[in-house]
Protein backbone atom coordinates (compact mmCIF):
# COMPACT_ATOMS: atom_id res chain seq x y z
CA UNK A 1 0.00 0.00 0.00
CA UNK A 2 1.36 3.41 -0.95
CA UNK A 3 1.56 6.58 1.12
CA UNK A 4 -1.54 8.11 -0.50
CA UNK A 5 -3.53 4.91 0.05
CA UNK A 6 -2.58 4.79 3.71
CA UNK A 7 -3.69 8.41 4.07
CA UNK A 8 -7.03 7.59 2.45
CA UNK A 9 -7.50 4.57 4.69
CA UNK A 10 -6.74 6.68 7.77
CA UNK A 11 -8.65 9.85 6.96
CA UNK A 12 -11.35 8.65 4.57
CA UNK A 13 -10.37 10.89 1.67
CA UNK A 14 -7.59 11.27 -0.86
CA UNK A 15 -4.64 13.53 0.00
CA UNK A 16 -3.98 16.70 -1.93
CA UNK A 17 -0.45 15.43 -2.54
CA UNK A 18 2.54 13.47 -1.26
CA UNK A 19 5.89 15.03 -0.39
CA UNK A 20 9.14 13.43 0.73
CA UNK A 21 12.55 14.41 2.09
CA UNK A 22 15.72 12.32 2.41
CA UNK A 23 18.03 11.28 5.18
CA UNK A 24 21.70 12.01 4.62
CA UNK A 25 25.21 10.80 5.18
CA UNK A 26 28.19 13.09 5.57
CA UNK A 27 30.81 12.15 3.02
CA UNK A 28 33.50 14.07 4.92
CA UNK A 29 33.78 16.97 7.35
CA UNK A 30 33.01 15.87 10.92
CA UNK A 31 32.77 18.24 13.90
CA UNK A 32 33.77 21.11 11.64
CA UNK A 33 30.28 22.62 11.49
CA UNK A 34 30.27 24.29 14.91
CA UNK A 35 33.79 25.52 14.22
CA UNK A 36 32.49 27.57 11.26
CA UNK A 37 34.15 25.12 8.88
CA UNK A 38 33.25 22.96 5.89
CA UNK A 39 31.08 19.87 5.53
CA UNK A 40 30.10 17.72 2.59
CA UNK A 41 26.92 15.66 3.00
CA UNK A 42 24.78 14.02 0.37
CA UNK A 43 21.15 12.98 0.48
CA UNK A 44 20.39 9.26 0.38
CA UNK A 45 17.51 7.43 -1.25
CA UNK A 46 16.00 6.51 2.14
CA UNK A 47 13.22 9.06 2.64
CA UNK A 48 10.37 10.22 4.86
CA UNK A 49 7.08 10.69 3.04
CA UNK A 50 4.17 12.91 4.07
CA UNK A 51 0.72 12.71 2.49
CA UNK A 52 -1.40 15.74 3.32
CA UNK A 53 -4.71 17.44 2.67
CA UNK A 54 -6.03 20.79 3.81
CA UNK A 55 -8.33 20.89 6.83
CA UNK A 56 -10.70 23.44 8.37
CA UNK A 57 -8.55 24.23 11.38
CA UNK A 58 -5.63 22.81 13.36
CA UNK A 59 -3.47 19.86 12.36
CA UNK A 60 -4.00 16.13 12.73
CA UNK A 61 -0.91 13.96 12.25
CA UNK A 62 -0.66 10.17 12.04
CA UNK A 63 2.58 8.15 12.10
CA UNK A 64 2.77 4.78 10.37
CA UNK A 65 5.76 3.88 12.55
CA UNK A 66 3.87 4.18 15.84
CA UNK A 67 0.26 3.99 14.59
CA UNK A 68 -0.32 7.03 16.76
CA UNK A 69 -2.49 10.00 15.86
CA UNK A 70 -1.86 13.42 17.40
CA UNK A 71 -4.01 16.53 17.23
CA UNK A 72 -2.08 19.83 17.25
CA UNK A 73 -3.94 23.07 17.89
CA UNK A 74 -2.72 26.60 17.36
CA UNK A 75 -2.30 27.17 21.09
CA UNK A 76 0.06 24.15 21.28
CA UNK A 77 2.67 25.86 19.12
CA UNK A 78 4.76 26.80 22.12
CA UNK A 79 7.98 24.86 22.78
CA UNK A 80 7.36 21.97 25.16
CA UNK A 81 3.63 21.61 24.50
CA UNK A 82 3.99 18.68 22.08
CA UNK A 83 6.43 15.86 22.75
CA UNK A 84 7.77 12.74 21.02
CA UNK A 85 7.84 12.38 17.25
CA UNK A 86 4.98 14.87 16.82
CA UNK A 87 7.16 17.61 18.33
CA UNK A 88 9.08 17.74 15.04
CA UNK A 89 5.83 18.44 13.18
CA UNK A 90 4.75 21.04 15.74
CA UNK A 91 8.23 22.53 15.54
CA UNK A 92 7.85 23.18 11.80
CA UNK A 93 4.47 24.83 12.41
CA UNK A 94 6.04 26.91 15.18
CA UNK A 95 9.01 27.96 13.01
CA UNK A 96 6.76 28.94 10.10
CA UNK A 97 4.60 31.12 12.34
CA UNK A 98 7.63 32.69 14.01
CA UNK A 99 8.95 33.57 10.53
CA UNK A 100 5.69 35.33 9.66
CA UNK A 101 4.00 32.57 7.65
CA UNK A 102 0.56 31.03 8.18
CA UNK A 103 0.91 27.24 7.88
CA UNK A 104 -2.29 25.81 6.38
CA UNK A 105 -4.47 23.62 8.63
CA UNK A 106 -4.06 20.04 7.43
CA UNK A 107 -4.28 16.32 7.99
CA UNK A 108 -0.94 14.57 7.50
CA UNK A 109 0.21 10.97 7.47
CA UNK A 110 3.89 10.13 7.87
CA UNK A 111 5.95 7.10 6.98
CA UNK A 112 9.68 6.60 6.59
CA UNK A 113 12.39 4.14 5.66
CA UNK A 114 15.17 6.30 7.14
CA UNK A 115 16.55 4.19 10.02
CA UNK A 116 16.10 5.77 13.43
CA UNK A 117 19.01 6.44 15.77
CA UNK A 118 21.75 5.63 13.27
CA UNK A 119 23.02 9.12 12.51
CA UNK A 120 21.27 9.34 9.12
CA UNK A 121 19.20 12.39 10.11
CA UNK A 122 15.75 10.87 10.36
CA UNK A 123 14.62 13.95 12.31
CA UNK A 124 15.70 16.36 9.57
CA UNK A 125 13.96 14.20 6.96
CA UNK A 126 10.73 14.41 8.97
CA UNK A 127 10.99 18.18 9.46
CA UNK A 128 11.79 18.86 5.82
CA UNK A 129 9.09 16.57 4.41
CA UNK A 130 6.48 18.30 6.59
CA UNK A 131 7.85 21.71 5.63
CA UNK A 132 7.71 20.85 1.93
CA UNK A 133 4.09 19.73 2.25
CA UNK A 134 2.97 22.82 4.19
CA UNK A 135 4.74 25.26 1.88
CA UNK A 136 3.00 23.76 -1.15
CA UNK A 137 -0.40 23.29 0.49
CA UNK A 138 -0.42 26.87 1.75
CA UNK A 139 1.13 28.41 -1.34
CA UNK A 140 3.69 30.00 0.97
CA UNK A 141 6.26 32.31 -0.59
CA UNK A 142 9.23 30.74 1.18
CA UNK A 143 12.36 30.59 -0.99
CA UNK A 144 14.08 27.21 -0.95
CA UNK A 145 17.34 28.69 0.35
CA UNK A 146 15.54 29.67 3.57
CA UNK A 147 14.22 26.18 4.28
CA UNK A 148 17.31 24.83 6.10
CA UNK A 149 17.39 27.62 8.70
CA UNK A 150 13.67 27.35 9.31
CA UNK A 151 13.80 23.58 9.78
CA UNK A 152 16.84 23.98 12.03
CA UNK A 153 14.90 26.47 14.14
CA UNK A 154 12.12 23.90 14.54
CA UNK A 155 14.58 21.40 15.98
CA UNK A 156 16.63 23.87 18.04
CA UNK A 157 13.90 25.98 19.59
CA UNK A 158 10.82 23.75 19.67
CA UNK A 159 12.24 20.24 20.06
CA UNK A 160 15.24 21.51 22.02
CA UNK A 161 17.99 19.66 20.13
CA UNK A 162 21.01 21.92 19.34
CA UNK A 163 21.79 20.64 15.84
CA UNK A 164 23.77 22.55 13.28
CA UNK A 165 22.37 23.40 9.87
CA UNK A 166 24.05 20.60 7.88
CA UNK A 167 21.27 18.01 8.17
CA UNK A 168 18.47 20.33 7.12
CA UNK A 169 20.61 21.76 4.30
CA UNK A 170 21.23 18.29 2.91
CA UNK A 171 17.58 17.26 3.23
CA UNK A 172 16.28 20.32 1.38
CA UNK A 173 19.02 21.45 -1.01
CA UNK A 174 20.80 18.32 -2.30
CA UNK A 175 20.65 17.27 -5.94
CA UNK A 176 20.77 13.77 -7.36
CA UNK A 177 24.27 12.76 -8.43
CA UNK A 178 25.90 15.44 -6.28
CA UNK A 179 27.33 16.06 -2.83
CA UNK A 180 26.62 19.38 -1.10
CA UNK A 181 29.69 21.44 -0.22
CA UNK A 182 28.54 23.71 2.62
CA UNK A 183 30.43 26.56 4.23
CA UNK A 184 28.99 26.59 7.75
CA UNK A 185 30.12 30.15 8.41
CA UNK A 186 28.11 31.91 5.73
CA UNK A 187 25.78 29.17 4.50
CA UNK A 188 27.11 29.29 0.94
CA UNK A 189 26.63 25.98 -0.88
CA UNK A 190 27.99 24.39 -4.02
CA UNK A 191 26.77 21.22 -5.70
CA UNK A 192 29.74 18.96 -6.41
CA UNK A 193 29.29 16.13 -8.95
CA UNK A 194 29.37 12.80 -7.13
CA UNK A 195 28.10 9.76 -9.05
CA UNK A 196 29.82 6.63 -7.69
CA UNK A 197 27.61 4.31 -9.73
CA UNK A 198 28.61 6.01 -12.95
CA UNK A 199 32.24 5.30 -12.08
CA UNK A 200 31.60 1.64 -11.24
CA UNK A 201 31.81 2.37 -7.51
CA UNK A 202 29.44 2.25 -4.54
CA UNK A 203 29.17 3.90 -1.15
CA UNK A 204 28.43 1.10 1.28
CA UNK A 205 26.72 2.29 4.46
CA UNK A 206 27.40 0.03 7.45
CA UNK A 207 25.06 0.51 10.38
CA UNK A 208 27.40 -0.63 13.14
CA UNK A 209 24.48 -1.04 15.56
CA UNK A 210 26.76 0.30 18.26
CA UNK A 211 24.75 1.91 21.05
CA UNK A 212 25.47 5.61 21.32
CA UNK A 213 27.68 6.08 24.37
CA UNK A 214 27.85 9.35 26.34
CA UNK A 215 27.03 11.33 23.21
CA UNK A 216 25.57 14.44 24.85
CA UNK A 217 28.30 14.99 27.43
CA UNK A 218 31.14 14.08 25.07
CA UNK A 219 29.76 16.22 22.24
CA UNK A 220 29.46 19.19 24.58
CA UNK A 221 32.99 18.61 25.87
CA UNK A 222 34.44 18.58 22.34
CA UNK A 223 32.59 21.73 21.39
CA UNK A 224 33.65 23.53 24.57
CA UNK A 225 37.27 22.52 24.02
CA UNK A 226 37.24 23.97 20.51
CA UNK A 227 35.64 27.23 21.62
CA UNK A 228 38.17 27.64 24.43
CA UNK A 229 41.04 26.91 22.03
CA UNK A 230 39.80 29.54 19.59
CA UNK A 231 39.71 32.10 22.41
CA UNK A 232 43.22 31.14 23.54
CA UNK A 233 44.50 31.55 20.00
CA UNK A 234 42.63 34.83 19.48
CA UNK A 235 40.56 33.47 16.60
CA UNK A 236 36.85 33.92 15.79
CA UNK A 237 36.70 30.13 15.22
CA UNK A 238 39.07 27.24 14.51
CA UNK A 239 38.11 27.60 10.85
CA UNK A 240 40.43 30.60 10.85
CA UNK A 241 43.53 28.58 11.79
CA UNK A 242 45.55 27.74 8.69
CA UNK A 243 47.30 24.41 8.43
CA UNK A 244 50.66 26.15 8.11
CA UNK A 245 50.07 27.86 11.47
CA UNK A 246 49.03 24.69 13.26
CA UNK A 247 52.46 23.74 14.74
CA UNK A 248 52.87 27.12 16.40
CA UNK A 249 49.30 27.02 17.68
CA UNK A 250 49.78 23.59 19.25
CA UNK A 251 52.62 24.98 21.38
CA UNK A 252 50.10 27.25 23.12
CA UNK A 253 47.65 24.45 23.97
CA UNK A 254 47.64 21.45 26.26
CA UNK A 255 48.05 18.07 24.58
CA UNK A 256 44.38 17.03 24.56
CA UNK A 257 43.12 20.39 23.32
CA UNK A 258 45.85 20.39 20.71
CA UNK A 259 44.65 17.08 19.32
CA UNK A 260 41.08 18.39 19.10
CA UNK A 261 42.30 21.45 17.22
CA UNK A 262 44.46 19.38 14.89
CA UNK A 263 41.44 17.29 13.92
CA UNK A 264 39.35 20.34 13.03
CA UNK A 265 42.10 22.03 11.01
CA UNK A 266 43.10 18.92 9.09
CA UNK A 267 39.48 17.88 8.56
CA UNK A 268 38.70 21.20 6.90
CA UNK A 269 41.67 20.64 4.62
CA UNK A 270 40.41 17.15 3.79
CA UNK A 271 37.01 18.54 2.81
CA UNK A 272 38.61 21.06 0.46
CA UNK A 273 40.83 18.35 -1.03
CA UNK A 274 37.79 16.12 -1.52
CA UNK A 275 36.05 18.90 -3.42
CA UNK A 276 39.07 19.25 -5.70
CA UNK A 277 39.23 15.48 -6.28
CA UNK A 278 35.56 15.24 -7.20
CA UNK A 279 35.66 18.30 -9.43
CA UNK A 280 38.48 16.55 -11.27
CA UNK A 281 36.39 13.38 -11.64
CA UNK A 282 38.71 11.34 -9.42
CA UNK A 283 36.14 9.67 -7.19
CA UNK A 284 38.30 6.76 -6.06
CA UNK A 285 40.97 9.32 -5.12
CA UNK A 286 38.89 10.51 -2.15
CA UNK A 287 39.35 7.12 -0.47
CA UNK A 288 42.59 7.97 1.35
CA UNK A 289 41.04 11.25 2.53
CA UNK A 290 38.10 9.33 4.01
CA UNK A 291 40.46 6.94 5.79
CA UNK A 292 42.60 9.79 7.10
CA UNK A 293 39.44 11.47 8.37
CA UNK A 294 38.56 8.35 10.33
CA UNK A 295 42.02 8.07 11.82
CA UNK A 296 41.77 11.69 12.93
CA UNK A 297 38.39 11.09 14.55
CA UNK A 298 39.77 8.01 16.27
CA UNK A 299 43.11 9.36 17.47
CA UNK A 300 42.76 13.14 17.75
CA UNK A 301 39.06 13.71 18.39
CA UNK A 302 38.53 10.35 20.15
CA UNK A 303 34.91 9.84 19.11
CA UNK A 304 34.95 6.33 17.65
CA UNK A 305 34.02 3.06 19.38
CA UNK A 306 35.25 -0.53 18.81
CA UNK A 307 32.34 -1.49 16.54
CA UNK A 308 33.03 1.51 14.30
CA UNK A 309 36.78 0.91 14.14
CA UNK A 310 36.24 -2.78 13.41
CA UNK A 311 33.94 -1.98 10.48
CA UNK A 312 36.46 0.48 9.01
CA UNK A 313 39.39 -1.90 9.41
CA UNK A 314 37.49 -4.85 7.90
CA UNK A 315 36.29 -2.81 4.93
CA UNK A 316 39.80 -1.55 4.21
CA UNK A 317 41.24 -5.06 4.54
CA UNK A 318 38.64 -6.22 2.00
CA UNK A 319 39.91 -3.68 -0.52
CA UNK A 320 37.81 -0.55 0.06
CA UNK A 321 39.33 2.63 -1.40
CA UNK A 322 38.54 4.37 1.87
CA UNK A 323 36.29 4.09 4.91
CA UNK A 324 35.25 6.38 7.71
CA UNK A 325 32.69 6.89 10.41
CA UNK A 326 29.97 9.36 9.47
CA UNK A 327 28.13 11.48 11.99
CA UNK A 328 28.83 12.79 15.46
CA UNK A 329 30.46 9.65 16.78
CA UNK A 330 30.26 7.14 19.63
CA UNK A 331 28.23 4.79 17.41
CA UNK A 332 26.25 5.16 14.21
CA UNK A 333 27.30 4.33 10.66
CA UNK A 334 30.46 3.82 8.61
CA UNK A 335 30.89 4.68 4.93
CA UNK A 336 33.08 2.54 2.71
CA UNK A 337 33.92 3.51 -0.88
CA UNK A 338 34.19 0.25 -2.84
CA UNK A 339 33.98 -1.15 -6.34
CA UNK A 340 30.35 -1.89 -7.17
CA UNK A 341 31.03 -5.60 -7.47
CA UNK A 342 32.76 -5.59 -4.08
CA UNK A 343 29.67 -4.63 -2.08
CA UNK A 344 28.86 -8.26 -1.27
CA UNK A 345 32.40 -9.35 -0.36
CA UNK A 346 32.97 -6.21 1.73
CA UNK A 347 29.71 -6.77 3.60
CA UNK A 348 30.72 -10.39 4.21
CA UNK A 349 34.14 -9.32 5.51
CA UNK A 350 32.66 -6.82 7.96
CA UNK A 351 30.06 -9.34 9.12
CA UNK A 352 32.79 -11.93 9.71
CA UNK A 353 34.89 -9.44 11.68
CA UNK A 354 31.87 -8.59 13.80
CA UNK A 355 31.18 -12.22 14.56
CA UNK A 356 34.79 -12.76 15.59
CA UNK A 357 34.59 -9.73 17.91
CA UNK A 358 31.29 -10.84 19.43
CA UNK A 359 29.34 -7.84 18.09
CA UNK A 360 25.77 -7.87 16.82
CA UNK A 361 25.66 -8.40 13.03
CA UNK A 362 25.80 -5.06 11.18
CA UNK A 363 23.18 -3.92 8.70
CA UNK A 364 24.24 -2.51 5.34
CA UNK A 365 22.88 -0.76 2.28
CA UNK A 366 24.33 1.27 -0.59
CA UNK A 367 23.77 5.02 -0.62
CA UNK A 368 22.96 6.80 -3.87
CA UNK A 369 23.32 10.60 -3.93
CA UNK A 370 19.71 11.73 -4.22
CA UNK A 371 17.53 14.83 -4.45
CA UNK A 372 16.28 16.91 -1.55
CA UNK A 373 12.72 17.54 -0.37
CA UNK A 374 10.12 17.65 -3.13
CA UNK A 375 6.58 16.77 -4.11
CA UNK A 376 6.41 13.19 -5.37
CA UNK A 377 2.67 12.75 -6.10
Amino acid sequence: MGTASRFAERFGRQPDGVWSAPGRVNLIGEHTDYNAGYVMPFAISRRTAVAAARLGEGWTVWSAATDEQVRITADALTPGRVEGWAAYVAGVLFALREAGYAPPPAELSIESDVPLGTGLSSSAALECAVLSALVDLGGLDLPRERWPALAQRAENEYVGVPTGIMDQSASTLCRAGHALFLDCRDGVTEHIPFDPGGAGLAVLVIDTRAPHRHVSNEYAARRRSCEEAARTLGLPALRDLAGADLPAALEKLDETTGRRVRHVVTENERVLNTVAMLQGGRISGIGPLMTASHASMRDDYEITVPEVDTAVEAALAAGAYGARMTGGGFGGCVLALVDAEAVGPTTAAVTKAYAEAGFKPPETFTATPSAGARRVA
